[in-house]
């Protein structure tokens, strides 16, 4: 199969625009909130099953930091807000 160089060109911007698009919330360490309320957090917000927020929260508080949703940057900040909103420390990267 052959390609021309513009379906080339276009393909490879393509790709690269799905890479860009792409961002992560990552949630940090507290000392402050509840293993409890950061699984409730996960699942509330963040739309986790309860296994998927209990290995969030555990990675969290052993590595110190955990992505905890992937997608594009208009869909992650209300959840990153929301997340902020209740205490927890949280950023899209």
């Amino acid at each position: 199969m052959t390609y021309s160089t513009k379906e080339k060109i276009q393909e490879s911007h393509d790709v690269a625009e799905q890479e860009v698009n792409m961002h992560e919330i990552l949630l940090f360490n507290d000392d402050v909130n509840t293993f409890d309320f950061v699984i409730d957090s996960l699942v509330e917000v963040c739309e986790h099953t309860l296994e998927q927020a209990e290995q969030c929260t555990y990675l969290v508080h052993y590595k110190g930091k955990c992505a905890v949703k992937t997608g594009e940057f208009e869909e992650l900040k209300p959840k990153c807000t929301q997340l902020l909103q209740r205490g927890l420390s949280a950023e899209i990267v």
